[in-house]
């Protein structure tokens, strides 16, 4: 039987407990659209401009990555962001310890940089 995609594309019964079930992939150019479109709505302007950068170099470095997995994941993992600027659940939030134990030593770097760029930016009253 040949699968057209149509039929691939089209949503599947699983549900993962993971992600929520209404999670429908954006593509990725209304995907960044969104992101950025959320930080200067909801964010503070040295916040906005460090993720907008982030985002930027982010989006980039995946542009030409062929591996559907890790395409999938990478717009999840971006719109379930989008999702929590968006609802300002990200407020004080904190990275799960199963997503920190999954991540590469690249990775690992990377949110060590970030964190470094963030309190660097920060005032010394403006820290909790």
């Amino acid at each position: 039987m040949r699968l057209s995609l149509r039929v691939l594309a089209s949503p599947s019964s699983f549900e993962s407990t993971i992600y929520p079930a209404a999670l429908t992939l954006l593509p990725p150019i209304p995907l960044y659209r969104r992101l950025l479109r959320g930080h200067r709505k909801y964010l503070p302007e040295d916040m906005r401009l460090l993720g907008d950068k982030y985002i930027k170099s982010e989006f980039r470095a995946h542009k030409n990555v062929e591996n559907p997995i890790h395409i999938i994941g990478f717009l999840k993992e971006w719109q379930m962001y989008a999702q929590q600027i968006e609802g300002d659940s990200w407020l004080g939030g904190r990275i799960d310890k199963e997503k920190i134990d999954k991540m590469s030593d690249q990775q690992l770097g990377q949110l060590y940089e970030l964190m470094q760029t963030i309190r660097a930016n920060n005032t010394p009253d403006e820290v909790t």
